[in-house]
C-alpha cells in the first residue's frame, strides 16, 4: 500500500503548520467551551455576546495585520472598491454566525468527542458541494475515504455492551425539556452550516474577481458576521441587556476571554486553510481532532472511552490515511499575495497535474 502523498497534502512549507494549528485550536475550543459550563451544563454568560465579541476581535486582528504593511487609508479604499465582495460574504458570514452559536448549544448537549464525531457527517456533503462548485470530480478512492469517514461516525452511535448503553445518556445531555431529536436537528443544522460556509468561503477566496488581499477578505467577513450576530441579539430582544454591566462582567472572565481568543485564532487560521488548501482536507483535519479530544476529555473530564469510540476513531483514521494517498489539490485563481504561503508556483501546478492523472 502506498504511503501518504505529502507533496499534495501540504504543497507548501507553511501549509503543514496551518494544518496542525487548525487541529490544535479546534481541540482547544471544544475543551474550553465544555470547561466553561456549570454543573447543569449551562453557561453563566450570554453565548451570542461571546460570538459577537469574538468576531470583533477577529476584525481588529485582521485589520492590524493588514495595516502592518499598508495604510489604513489603503484598507478603506479596498473595502470601498470591494462592495461586491462585501455583499457576497454575507452568505458565509450568516452561516458561520449560526455555526458558532450552535457550537455552544451542542457542546452543552454532547461531550466533545461525540460532538466532533457527529460533525463528521459533513464530509460527504462537503464532497458533493465541492464537486458542484469547483467542477473538480473526486476519484473512487477519495469518495471511498469520505464514506469510510461517515461510517466511523455511525459506528460511534452503536452500543456494543450494556456499559455503553449508558453512554448515549451521557452524550446527549438533555436539559430544559430538549430531547435527543431536537439535539439531532441542532447538530444537523450546524453540520450543514459548516459544509455550505466552508465550500462557499473557499470559492470566494479563490475566485479571481473576489481574490483581494486575504486580510481584506477577513475584514469583510467579520464585519458581515458582526452584523449577523447583532441581528440575532435584536431577534432575541436582548441587544441592550447583552451589554449591561452584569452581562459584560460574566463575559470578561479569564476562561471566557480564552475561548474568544482561541476562536478568533481559529477564524484567522481557517481563512488561510481554505485559501491555500481546500475544504476536503479541512474535513480530514477535523476528523483527526477526535484522537486528541477523546484522550484529553478522558484526562480532564473523566469522560470514558468505550469500544464504539475506539472503533469509530480507528475507521476514521484509516479513512484519513486512504485519502492522504491521493488528496485533492485546489489552487487559488492566483497565488500572488503579500502574505501568501511561500512556495514555488511551479511545484503547486505540478501537484495539480498529478492530481488529474491520478483521477483519470
Amino acid at each position: 500500500m502506498l504511503g501518504p502523498n505529502f507533496s499534495k497534502l501540504f504543497p507548501s512549507r507553511s501549509s503543514a503548520v496551518i494544518f496542525m494549528s487548525y487541529i490544535a485550536l479546534f481541540v482547544n475550543q471544544g475543551i474550553l467551551v465544555t470547561a466553561s459550563q456549570g454543573e447543569d451544563n449551562k453557561y453563566s454568560f450570554n453565548t451570542v455576546t461571546v460570538v459577537l465579541l469574538t468576531e470583533l476581535l477577529k476584525l481588529i486582528v485582521s485589520a492590524c495585520l493588514y495595516c502592518k504593511d499598508h495604510s489604513f487609508k489603503s484598507l478603506w479604499s479596498e473595502l470601498r472598491a470591494g462592495s461586491k465582495v462585501v455583499v457576497l460574504y454575507f452568505v458565509p458570514a450568516f452561516l458561520y454566525c449560526l455555526y458558532n452559536n450552535l457550537a455552544f448549544v451542542n457542546l452543552s448537549r454532547f461531550d466533545p468527542t461525540t460532538y466532533y464525531l457527529l460533525l463528521q457527517f459533513r464530509v460527504v456533503i462537503t464532497g458533493i458541494l465541492f464537486q458542484i462548485i469547483f467542477k473538480k470530480y473526486l476519484s473512487r478512492r477519495q469518495w471511498l475515504s469520505l464514506l469510510l469517514l461517515t461510517l466511523g461516525c455511525m459506528v460511534k452511535q452503536v452500543n456494543f455492551s450494556k456499559d455503553e448503553a449508558s453512554e448515549g445518556v451521557a452524550n446527549a445531555k438533555n436539559t430544559s425539556g430538549f430531547d435527543f431529536s431536537i439535539n439531532a436537528v441542532f447538530i444537523l443544522t450546524q453540520t450543514l452550516c459548516s459544509c455550505l460556509a466552508g465550500v462557499y468561503n473557499e470559492y470566494l477566496l479563490k475566485r479571481e474577481d473576489t481574490n483581494v488581499n486575504i486580510y481584506v477578505q477577513n475584514v469583510i467577513m467579520y464585519v458581515d458576521s458582526i452584523v449577523c450576530n447583532v441581528s440575532v441579539l435584536l431577534f432575541q430582544g436582548d441587544l441592550v441587556g447583552a451589554f449591561q454591566m452584569d452581562s459584560l462582567r460574566a463575559v470578561f472572565r479569564l476562561n471566557v476571554i480564552v475561548i474568544m481568543v482561541n476562536n478568533a485564532a481559529i477564524g484567522i487560521v481557517t481563512s488561510f486553510f481554505l485559501k491555500y488548501m481546500n475544504s476536503i482536507i479541512k474535513t480530514f483535519a477535523s476528523a483527526l481532532e477526535l484522537f486528541f479530544t477523546a484522550i484529553l476529555c478522558y484526562i480532564l473530564f473523566a469522560i470514558p472511552i468505550y469500544l464504539n469510540t475506539i472503533l469509530a476513531i480507528g475507521v476514521v483514521s484509516f479513512a484519513v490515511f486512504m485519502y492522504s494517498q491521493n488528496p485533492v489539490v485546489n489552487l487559488p485563481a492566483t497565488t500572488k499575495s503579500p502574505h501568501a504561503v511561500s512556495e514555488d508556483t511551479e511545484k503547486l501546478l505540478m501537484a495539480e497535474e498529478g492530481q488529474v492523472k491520478d483521477q483519470s
